[in-house]
């Protein structure tokens, strides 16, 4: 076989197991009549109000539209093109080419359901944060009764995923439409061209880490990524650029010399700190922080971080919002809603097998070759990282609060499992970035999802 199309056995392995999970999901879903919705009797739901094509979150559906050859020729074209081009393009020329064709990669995938439908409606329902911008006059007032409105069955409580999240979320929203760029597009555009960042952020981390050599063996897996499905259009993909912007510049800021590495680490503080208060959950990219602490061997960066984030705590908190008062109340609301009817027995795996299918083949195929207990105890930077990123996961998933559509509420996390691709060599790297579009391209045209 030519060079870059033989994987390794222990690479095939690991991705015939993830396969073998979804698969088992997959039965397990459609047999729900036997096995599922007896679980579910009272509740007034059936599993498939909001299963249907389990375990995902959408519903099957094959069909092609306007961003189809836009999707295919982006993959292609990363498949044949991309490692050659990632080893030989000047650094700063790459991460703007990266940037670019990932956010082609996203809005490609996002059309293949249609423009209106895939991209510009994606976040107009009456669920998405978009309902509630027009009724906010006074910020300040929101904020300060913010939690207070989470609860659901009141009058005035927010939409579904307002109240599932901090008033960050919906005061992005609030500020783009203050400043003229109101509407499904623009905060469509936002999400995905801030979320397609992510893919730089993380080659900036892992090459202020263990070097650009290494990190541009990560470029094209993280361009291609299947996550790309759901981060074009969803506010989690805005939620992935800010806090993985984050992580990397905390990286930079580990590895740099003073006084930039300072700056560096403020704002990383700024924007980890930003996103707790865009969703509740990123508490846990404390995490992935602390692995890029530990890899780099350096504390001093976590003076300014830690500034930097109690700024961003403190401006909310003076402004009438206490981020546990919300907390609190948000895992209320979540038990209210169709948490209820979503069995734990089921989804504490098959959260499991929709990451899969979101992080692609090759992530679970790369595991083998990064995550273990000598690369652990030495530290290694990118073994760090990836075994953040997944107890970041076992944590949210154990939690009980992330219980289906993970392939969505995951993405900052799977930035991060993507990571692990810089282990796939020069022999076996087409194969895999083939069978990470195969994958993409297979849901976006065999399923609609809802995001």
């Amino acid at each position: 076989m030519r060079r870059g199309w033989t994987p390794r056995v222990p690479e095939l392995i690991g991705a015939v197991l993830a396969a073998v999970l979804v698969v088992a999901a997959v039965v397990v879903a459609q047999r729900r009549n036997e096995v599922v919705t007896p679980l579910l009797d009272g509740m007034g739901f059936t599993f498939d109000d909001f299963a249907a094509l389990a375990p995902l979150f959408g519903q099957w559906g094959a069909h092609v539209g306007p961003g189809t050859p836009v999707a295919v020729v982006v993959g292609v074209l990363v498949v044949i093109a991309g490692p050659s081009v990632a080893s030989r393009l000047s650094w700063w020329p790459l991460m703007a080419s990266v940037w670019a064709a990932s956010l082609v990669w996203i809005v490609g995938l996002a059309a293949v359901d249609g423009w209106q439908r895939g991209f510009v409606d994606r976040l107009t329902s009456r669920d998405e944060y978009l309902s509630e911008v027009g009724g906010i006059d006074d910020i300040g007032a929101m904020l300060r009764g913010f939690s207070d409105r989470i609860v659901d069955g009141q009058a005035d409580s927010w939409a579904t995923h307002v109240s599932g999240h901090p008033p960050g979320a919906i005061l992005t929203f609030v500020w783009l439409d203050r400043l003229g760029l109101g509407g499904g597009a623009a905060a469509a555009w936002l999400c995905v061209i801030v979320g397609s960042s992510a893919a730089v952020a993380t080659a900036v981390a892992v090459a202020a880490l263990v070097g650009r050599d290494r990190a541009r063996r990560l470029v094209p897996f993280a361009v291609i990524a299947p996550s790309a499905i759901w981060i074009g259009v969803s506010a989690d993909g805005f939620f992935t650029g800010v806090s993985a912007w984050g992580v990397a510049l905390l990286a930079v800021a580990a590895t740099g010399r003073r006084p930039r590495h300072d700056v560096a680490g403020v704002a990383a503080g700024v924007l980890l700190g930003f996103a707790v208060y865009l969703n509740y959950g990123l508490t846990l990219m404390a995490l992935p922080a602390v692995a890029v602490l530990i890899a780099s061997r350096r504390v001093r960066p976590l003076i300014p971080a830690v500034g930097g984030a109690l700024v961003v705590a403190a401006i909310f908190t003076a402004s009438g919002f206490w981020w546990f008062d919300g907390y609190v109340a948000v895992q209320e609301r979540y038990w209210q809603g169709i948490a209820s009817a979503r069995p734990f027995q089921y989804w504490s795996w098959a959260n499991i097998a929709a990451l899969v299918c979101a992080v692609g083949l090759a992530v679970p195929a790369a595991l083998s070759r990064v995550v273990s207990l000598p690369r652990l105890r030495r530290a290694e930077p990118v073994t760090l990282l990836v075994a953040a990123a997944l107890l970041a996961v076992a944590f949210a998933d154990l939690s009980r609060l992330s219980k289906a559509e993970t392939e969505r509420i995951w993405l900052p996390f799977q930035v991060w499992l993507t990571v692990a691709t810089v282990s796939i060599g020069d022999r076996s790297v087409r194969f895999w970035l083939s069978a990470q579009v195969a994958l993409a391209l297979a849901i976006n045209h065999l399923t609609y999802t809802n995001w």
